[in-house]
Formats: structure tokens, C-alpha cells, sequence
């Protein structure tokens, strides 16, 4: 396959791996090697595996989100996320597997960031992109974190033989995440070493959507300006709905709108496992069949009522087939892959041109206290795109600046965005930030959300491992 790190993460598995790393990876490993160039690169694919692996980004945590979104529904073992009533054991489950993931990833991230600098046959320029890489994934990682639990414990390489570590306050945990990923944007490169592996560009669009949820408006804005003035990156031009594969199909090994993708193959623990859409009746959009632990409605929920039939999205994304819900259900199938025979091919967008795009037409308006020609031409192009017209040409269908107020333009950016980045797990993260997320989902679905459901509990194991954290340091409601 063509999919990055695959037969590198294979390697790191079967040399750098113990069974202390895969049975405890909160334990720390004696590691003896960060010498030369190879050794420090198999350390830094280390940190992807555990984030992008099966229970985590590849299964566990879009599935998490999206089924809280107001778009989308769960159904089968995944059915309390999308009722708000709490998590039973299975999705308390899943959610620790993700909390585990997570943190397994971020020590070997610290173990770059404490012994690289120390390696005795690299150059240090070398070094400086190595422990950056490590400082990137780190952030995101904790970016990710702080969103869905709040304030967490702050492992780094100066705790990594401390198991005892307390919940950090939030104001903390962004302080780290912006440490980071600023020194992340300096460290990095121009152009990615590899397929697959982050730019400086990559950091500045996170730092734009960090800056965002700190309401740090106007750095949020000149952040994904830079992005779009180095002109590194164009939305991929499509004309019919199907182009969309161009971009999400498994045979995409990158384009020129990716800034930052987890990438997948079919390889046996290396593909993408989306609970969306699976083998059902005459579809086959998932090789291996299975569930279809994600719906909608095409008539009942207003989300997917209101949008037009017109914007290819729709049409790519969503298919009408009854599951025994009703001939207005469906099912979502952006991440498609017939020939799969494990996980899918293809790749997870964490950050695309979209995303830079849609972070700049909104931080631009609430910067400049309304929209501007600057901000709306960012909207622009994305929903140009979206109808199969030039992304960068006037069109019949762009948005005009006299028809918004601030608020108005806003909701158009923040619907947009919804359509734009369905089912990539963003979603219900945004409506928490703006703030809207108790209200979208009464609107939309009719169901009063408990404030528990803002955050995900913190697991039983890190509770009983970390005597630092007890009962009472437990999220509400839990």
C-alpha cells in the first residue's frame, strides 16, 4: 500500500515494543536508544501508533463524538451516546481505551523530547525537527484531551518516573498545548519529511484553532492567514459528487488541501474502522460488512432537511437505505472502501485547507467585530467548492457581505463548517465551545442535555493507578 508508516510502525512493533509498552503503557520502558537519525525517527513513529491505532482514532473517539452531534444519531451498543443518558459500561469502556491511547502515545512523545536532544550521531537541525515532530503530536494529543475531560494530569518528560500525577486546571493544560505547538511551528519543516508527517504549517493551523477556543481572536486570524498566503495548499476542485473520493477514497495518498491526516492502509491494525457505515443489504461500502452504529434522517432531523440537495456533499456523504427505522434513514458512507479486508484505507482528516478556510472566516469577523470581504471570500471558496464550482471564482451561489451581521455570519460559517466536516469527529466539540451544544440538540432532536454529557468521565483506570486523583476529582455526573 501506499499509506505512510505502515511498514514503519511494523517495524518499530516488532523492535521497540515490549510487552510492558503494550500491556502497561502508562509503565516506562528502559530506553536506550536515540543516537543517530534512524533510531530517532522509529522513536517518533512510536507516538502515532497508539493514537491512530484500532481503539482509538481508527474506531473509539470519532465514534464517540459524532454520534453527540446534532446532525447524527447511535444505534446498537452505541445508542446511550446519541440519547444523552449517560454512558453505560461499554462506552465508559471505549472512552478509557481512548484516555489509554492517548496517554500511551504522549509518554513516547516524552521519551523523544527527553533523549533526543542527548543523541550523540545526529545533527542539530536533526534534533530540533525530531523533538518538534514529538511536541506537535503532543499538543494535538492534548488539544483533544482537554476539549473532552477538562483539565487532565500534565505528563511531560520532566514527570515521565512520576506516577502519581494530579488533574492539571484547564488554564494549564492550554498553556502546555500552546508551548508546544509554538515551538512545534518553529521547529518543523517547510515541507513535510514524509507524506503523512506535520509542517510548520500543520502547527500554525492548530495553533489557529487552539487560539480560537482561548477567544484569542486576532491570533487565531493572522495564524490561518499565514496558512492561506503561502499559498501551500488549494481546496481539490470537484464538479460532480463523486469527485469527493479525490479527497476521503482509500486510494488517496495525499492531496493539496491535507495539512495534517493520521494515515491508514488495509493492512491488518493499520486501517480505518469507521462505525458509520459498514456492509448492508445491496451497499457495500465496507469490504469486512459488520454494523452501522451511525444514522440520521432525512426528514426528521432538520440538520439534514434543510440541506440542500444541491450541495454534492450531501449526496457523497449521506444514502437513503432503511435499517428498520423508516425509508427516510441514513447512512453515512464519506469513508468508503469496498476492497477493505480489515480496517479501510483510507486516511483521517484531522486538518485540511477546509478547516484553515472556515477557522479564518470566523476569527476574522469576530476580530474585526463584523464580517469582511477578506472573511467571507474564505467561506466562499469552500461552499463554491461544495457545489462543484471553481473554488477560487465569483460564482451564482457565494454568500454576499451585505446580507450579514456579525451573529448571522457566524451561524453560516458554523453551519458550513457542520456540513464541510461531517463525520470527522468536530462537530460536537464546536457546538461546545460556541456554546450552542445544550440548545442545538433540543432543537434538533428534542432532548434536554445534562451537563455531564459536556465532558466524558475520567476512567476507573486511571483513577485506581494515579493515587493522585480519587472519587471526588471524578468529572460531574459521574
Amino acid at each position: 500500500m501506499n499509506k505512510i508508516f505502515s511498514s514503519l510502525l511494523l517495524a518499530v512493533v516488532c523492535m521497540g515494543c515490549s510487552d510492558i509498552l503494550v500491556e502497561k503503557p502508562k509503565s516506562l520502558a528502559s530506553e536506550n536508544f536515540y543516537n543517530t537519525s534512524a533510531e530517532a525517527k522509529a522513536a517518533v513513529n512510536a507516538i502515532y501508533g497508539p493514537m491512530r491505532g484500532d481503539n482509538a482514532l481508527a474506531t473509539n473517539y470519532p465514534a464517540q463524538l459524532e454520534g453527540m452531534a446534532d446532525y447524527g444519531n447511535s444505534r446498537g451498543t452505541q445508542t446511550p451516546v446519541s440519547l444523552y443518558q449517560g454512558l453505560d459500561n461499554t462506552n465508559i469502556n471505549r472512552v478509557g481505551v481512548i484516555w489509554d491511547n492517548f496517554y500511551q502515545s504522549i509518554r513516547n512523545a516524552n521519551l523523544v523530547i527527553s533523549n533526543v536532544p542527548k543523541g550523540t550521531s545526529m545533527t542539530d537541525a536533526e534534533k530540533v525537527q525530531y523533538v518538534a515532530e514529538a511536541k506537535y503530536l503532543r499538543s494535538l494529543i492534548y488539544f483533544a484531551m482537554v476539549r473532552n475531560w477538562a483539565g487532565v494530569p500534565l505528563r511531560t518528560e520532566e514527570n515521565m518516573t512520576v506516577s502519581d500525577v494530579p488533574r492539571a486546571n484547564v488554564a494549564d493544560v492550554y498553556k502546555l498545548i500552546l508551548s508546544d505547538a509554538l515551538e512545534a511551528e518553529s521547529g518543523l519543516p517547510d515541507t513535510p519529511a514524509e507524506i503523512g508527517r506535520p509542517t510548520k504549517w500543520a502547527a500554525k493551523t492548530l495553533l489557529s484553532e487552539v487560539y480560537l477556543y482561548q477567544e484569542q481572536w486576532e491570533q487565531s486570524r493572522a495564524k490561518a492567514k499565514e496558512v492561506i498566503d503561502s499559498k501551500k495548499y488549494s481546496l481539490v476542485p470537484v464538479t460532480i459528487s463523486e469527485d469527493f473520493q479525490k479527497i476521503y477514497g482509500p486510494e488517496v495518498v495525499n492531496t493539496s488541501e491535507e495539512v495534517f491526516y493520521f494515515k491508514y492502509s488495509r493492512q491488518q491494525g493499520f486501517g480505518l474502522v469507521s462505525y458509520a457505515h459498514r456492509k448492508i443489504g445491496p451497499y457495500n461500502y465496507y469490504g469486512p460488512g459488520g454494523v452501522y452504529a451511525q444514522y440520521t434522517d432525512s426528514v426528521s432531523n432538520s440538520v439534514i432537511k434543510n440541506w440542500d440537495f444541491k450541495d454534492l456533499r450531501k449526496n457523497h456523504i449521506l444514502y437513503n437505505v432503511d435499517i428498520g427505522l423508516g425509508k427516510t434513514s441514513c447512512l453515512y458512507r464519506k469513508y468508503r472502501d469496498p476492497a477493505a479486508t480489515a480496517g479501510a484505507a483510507n486516511d483521517y482528516p484531522w486538518y485540511r485547507y477546509a478547516d484553515v478556510l472556515l477557522f479564518h472566516a470566523e476569527a476574522d469577523a469576530r476580530a474585526k467585530g463584523a464580517p469582511t470581504a477578506e472573511g467571507i471570500e474564505s467561506l466562499n471558496k469552500v461552499h463554491r467548492r461544495a457545489y462543484g464550482k471553481p473554488a477560487d471564482a465569483v460564482s451564482a451561489v457565494d454568500f454576499k457581505l451585505s446580507d450579514f451581521t456579525l451573529k448571522t455570519f457566524i451561524d453560516k460559517v458554523v453551519e458550513e463548517r457542520g456540513y464541510e466536516t461531517m463525520y470527522e469527529g468536530k462537530r460536537w466539540n464546536d457546538l461546545k465551545r460556541l456554546g450552542i451544544a445544550k440548545q442545538r440538540i433540543l432543537e434538533v432532536k428534542n432532548i434536554v442535555v445534562a451537563d455531564k454529557h459536556m465532558l466524558w468521565p475520567i476512567p476507573n483506570s486511571e483513577i485506581l493507578y494515579n493515587k493522585a486523583i480519587t472519587a471526588k476529582d471524578q468529572n460531574p455526573g459521574y
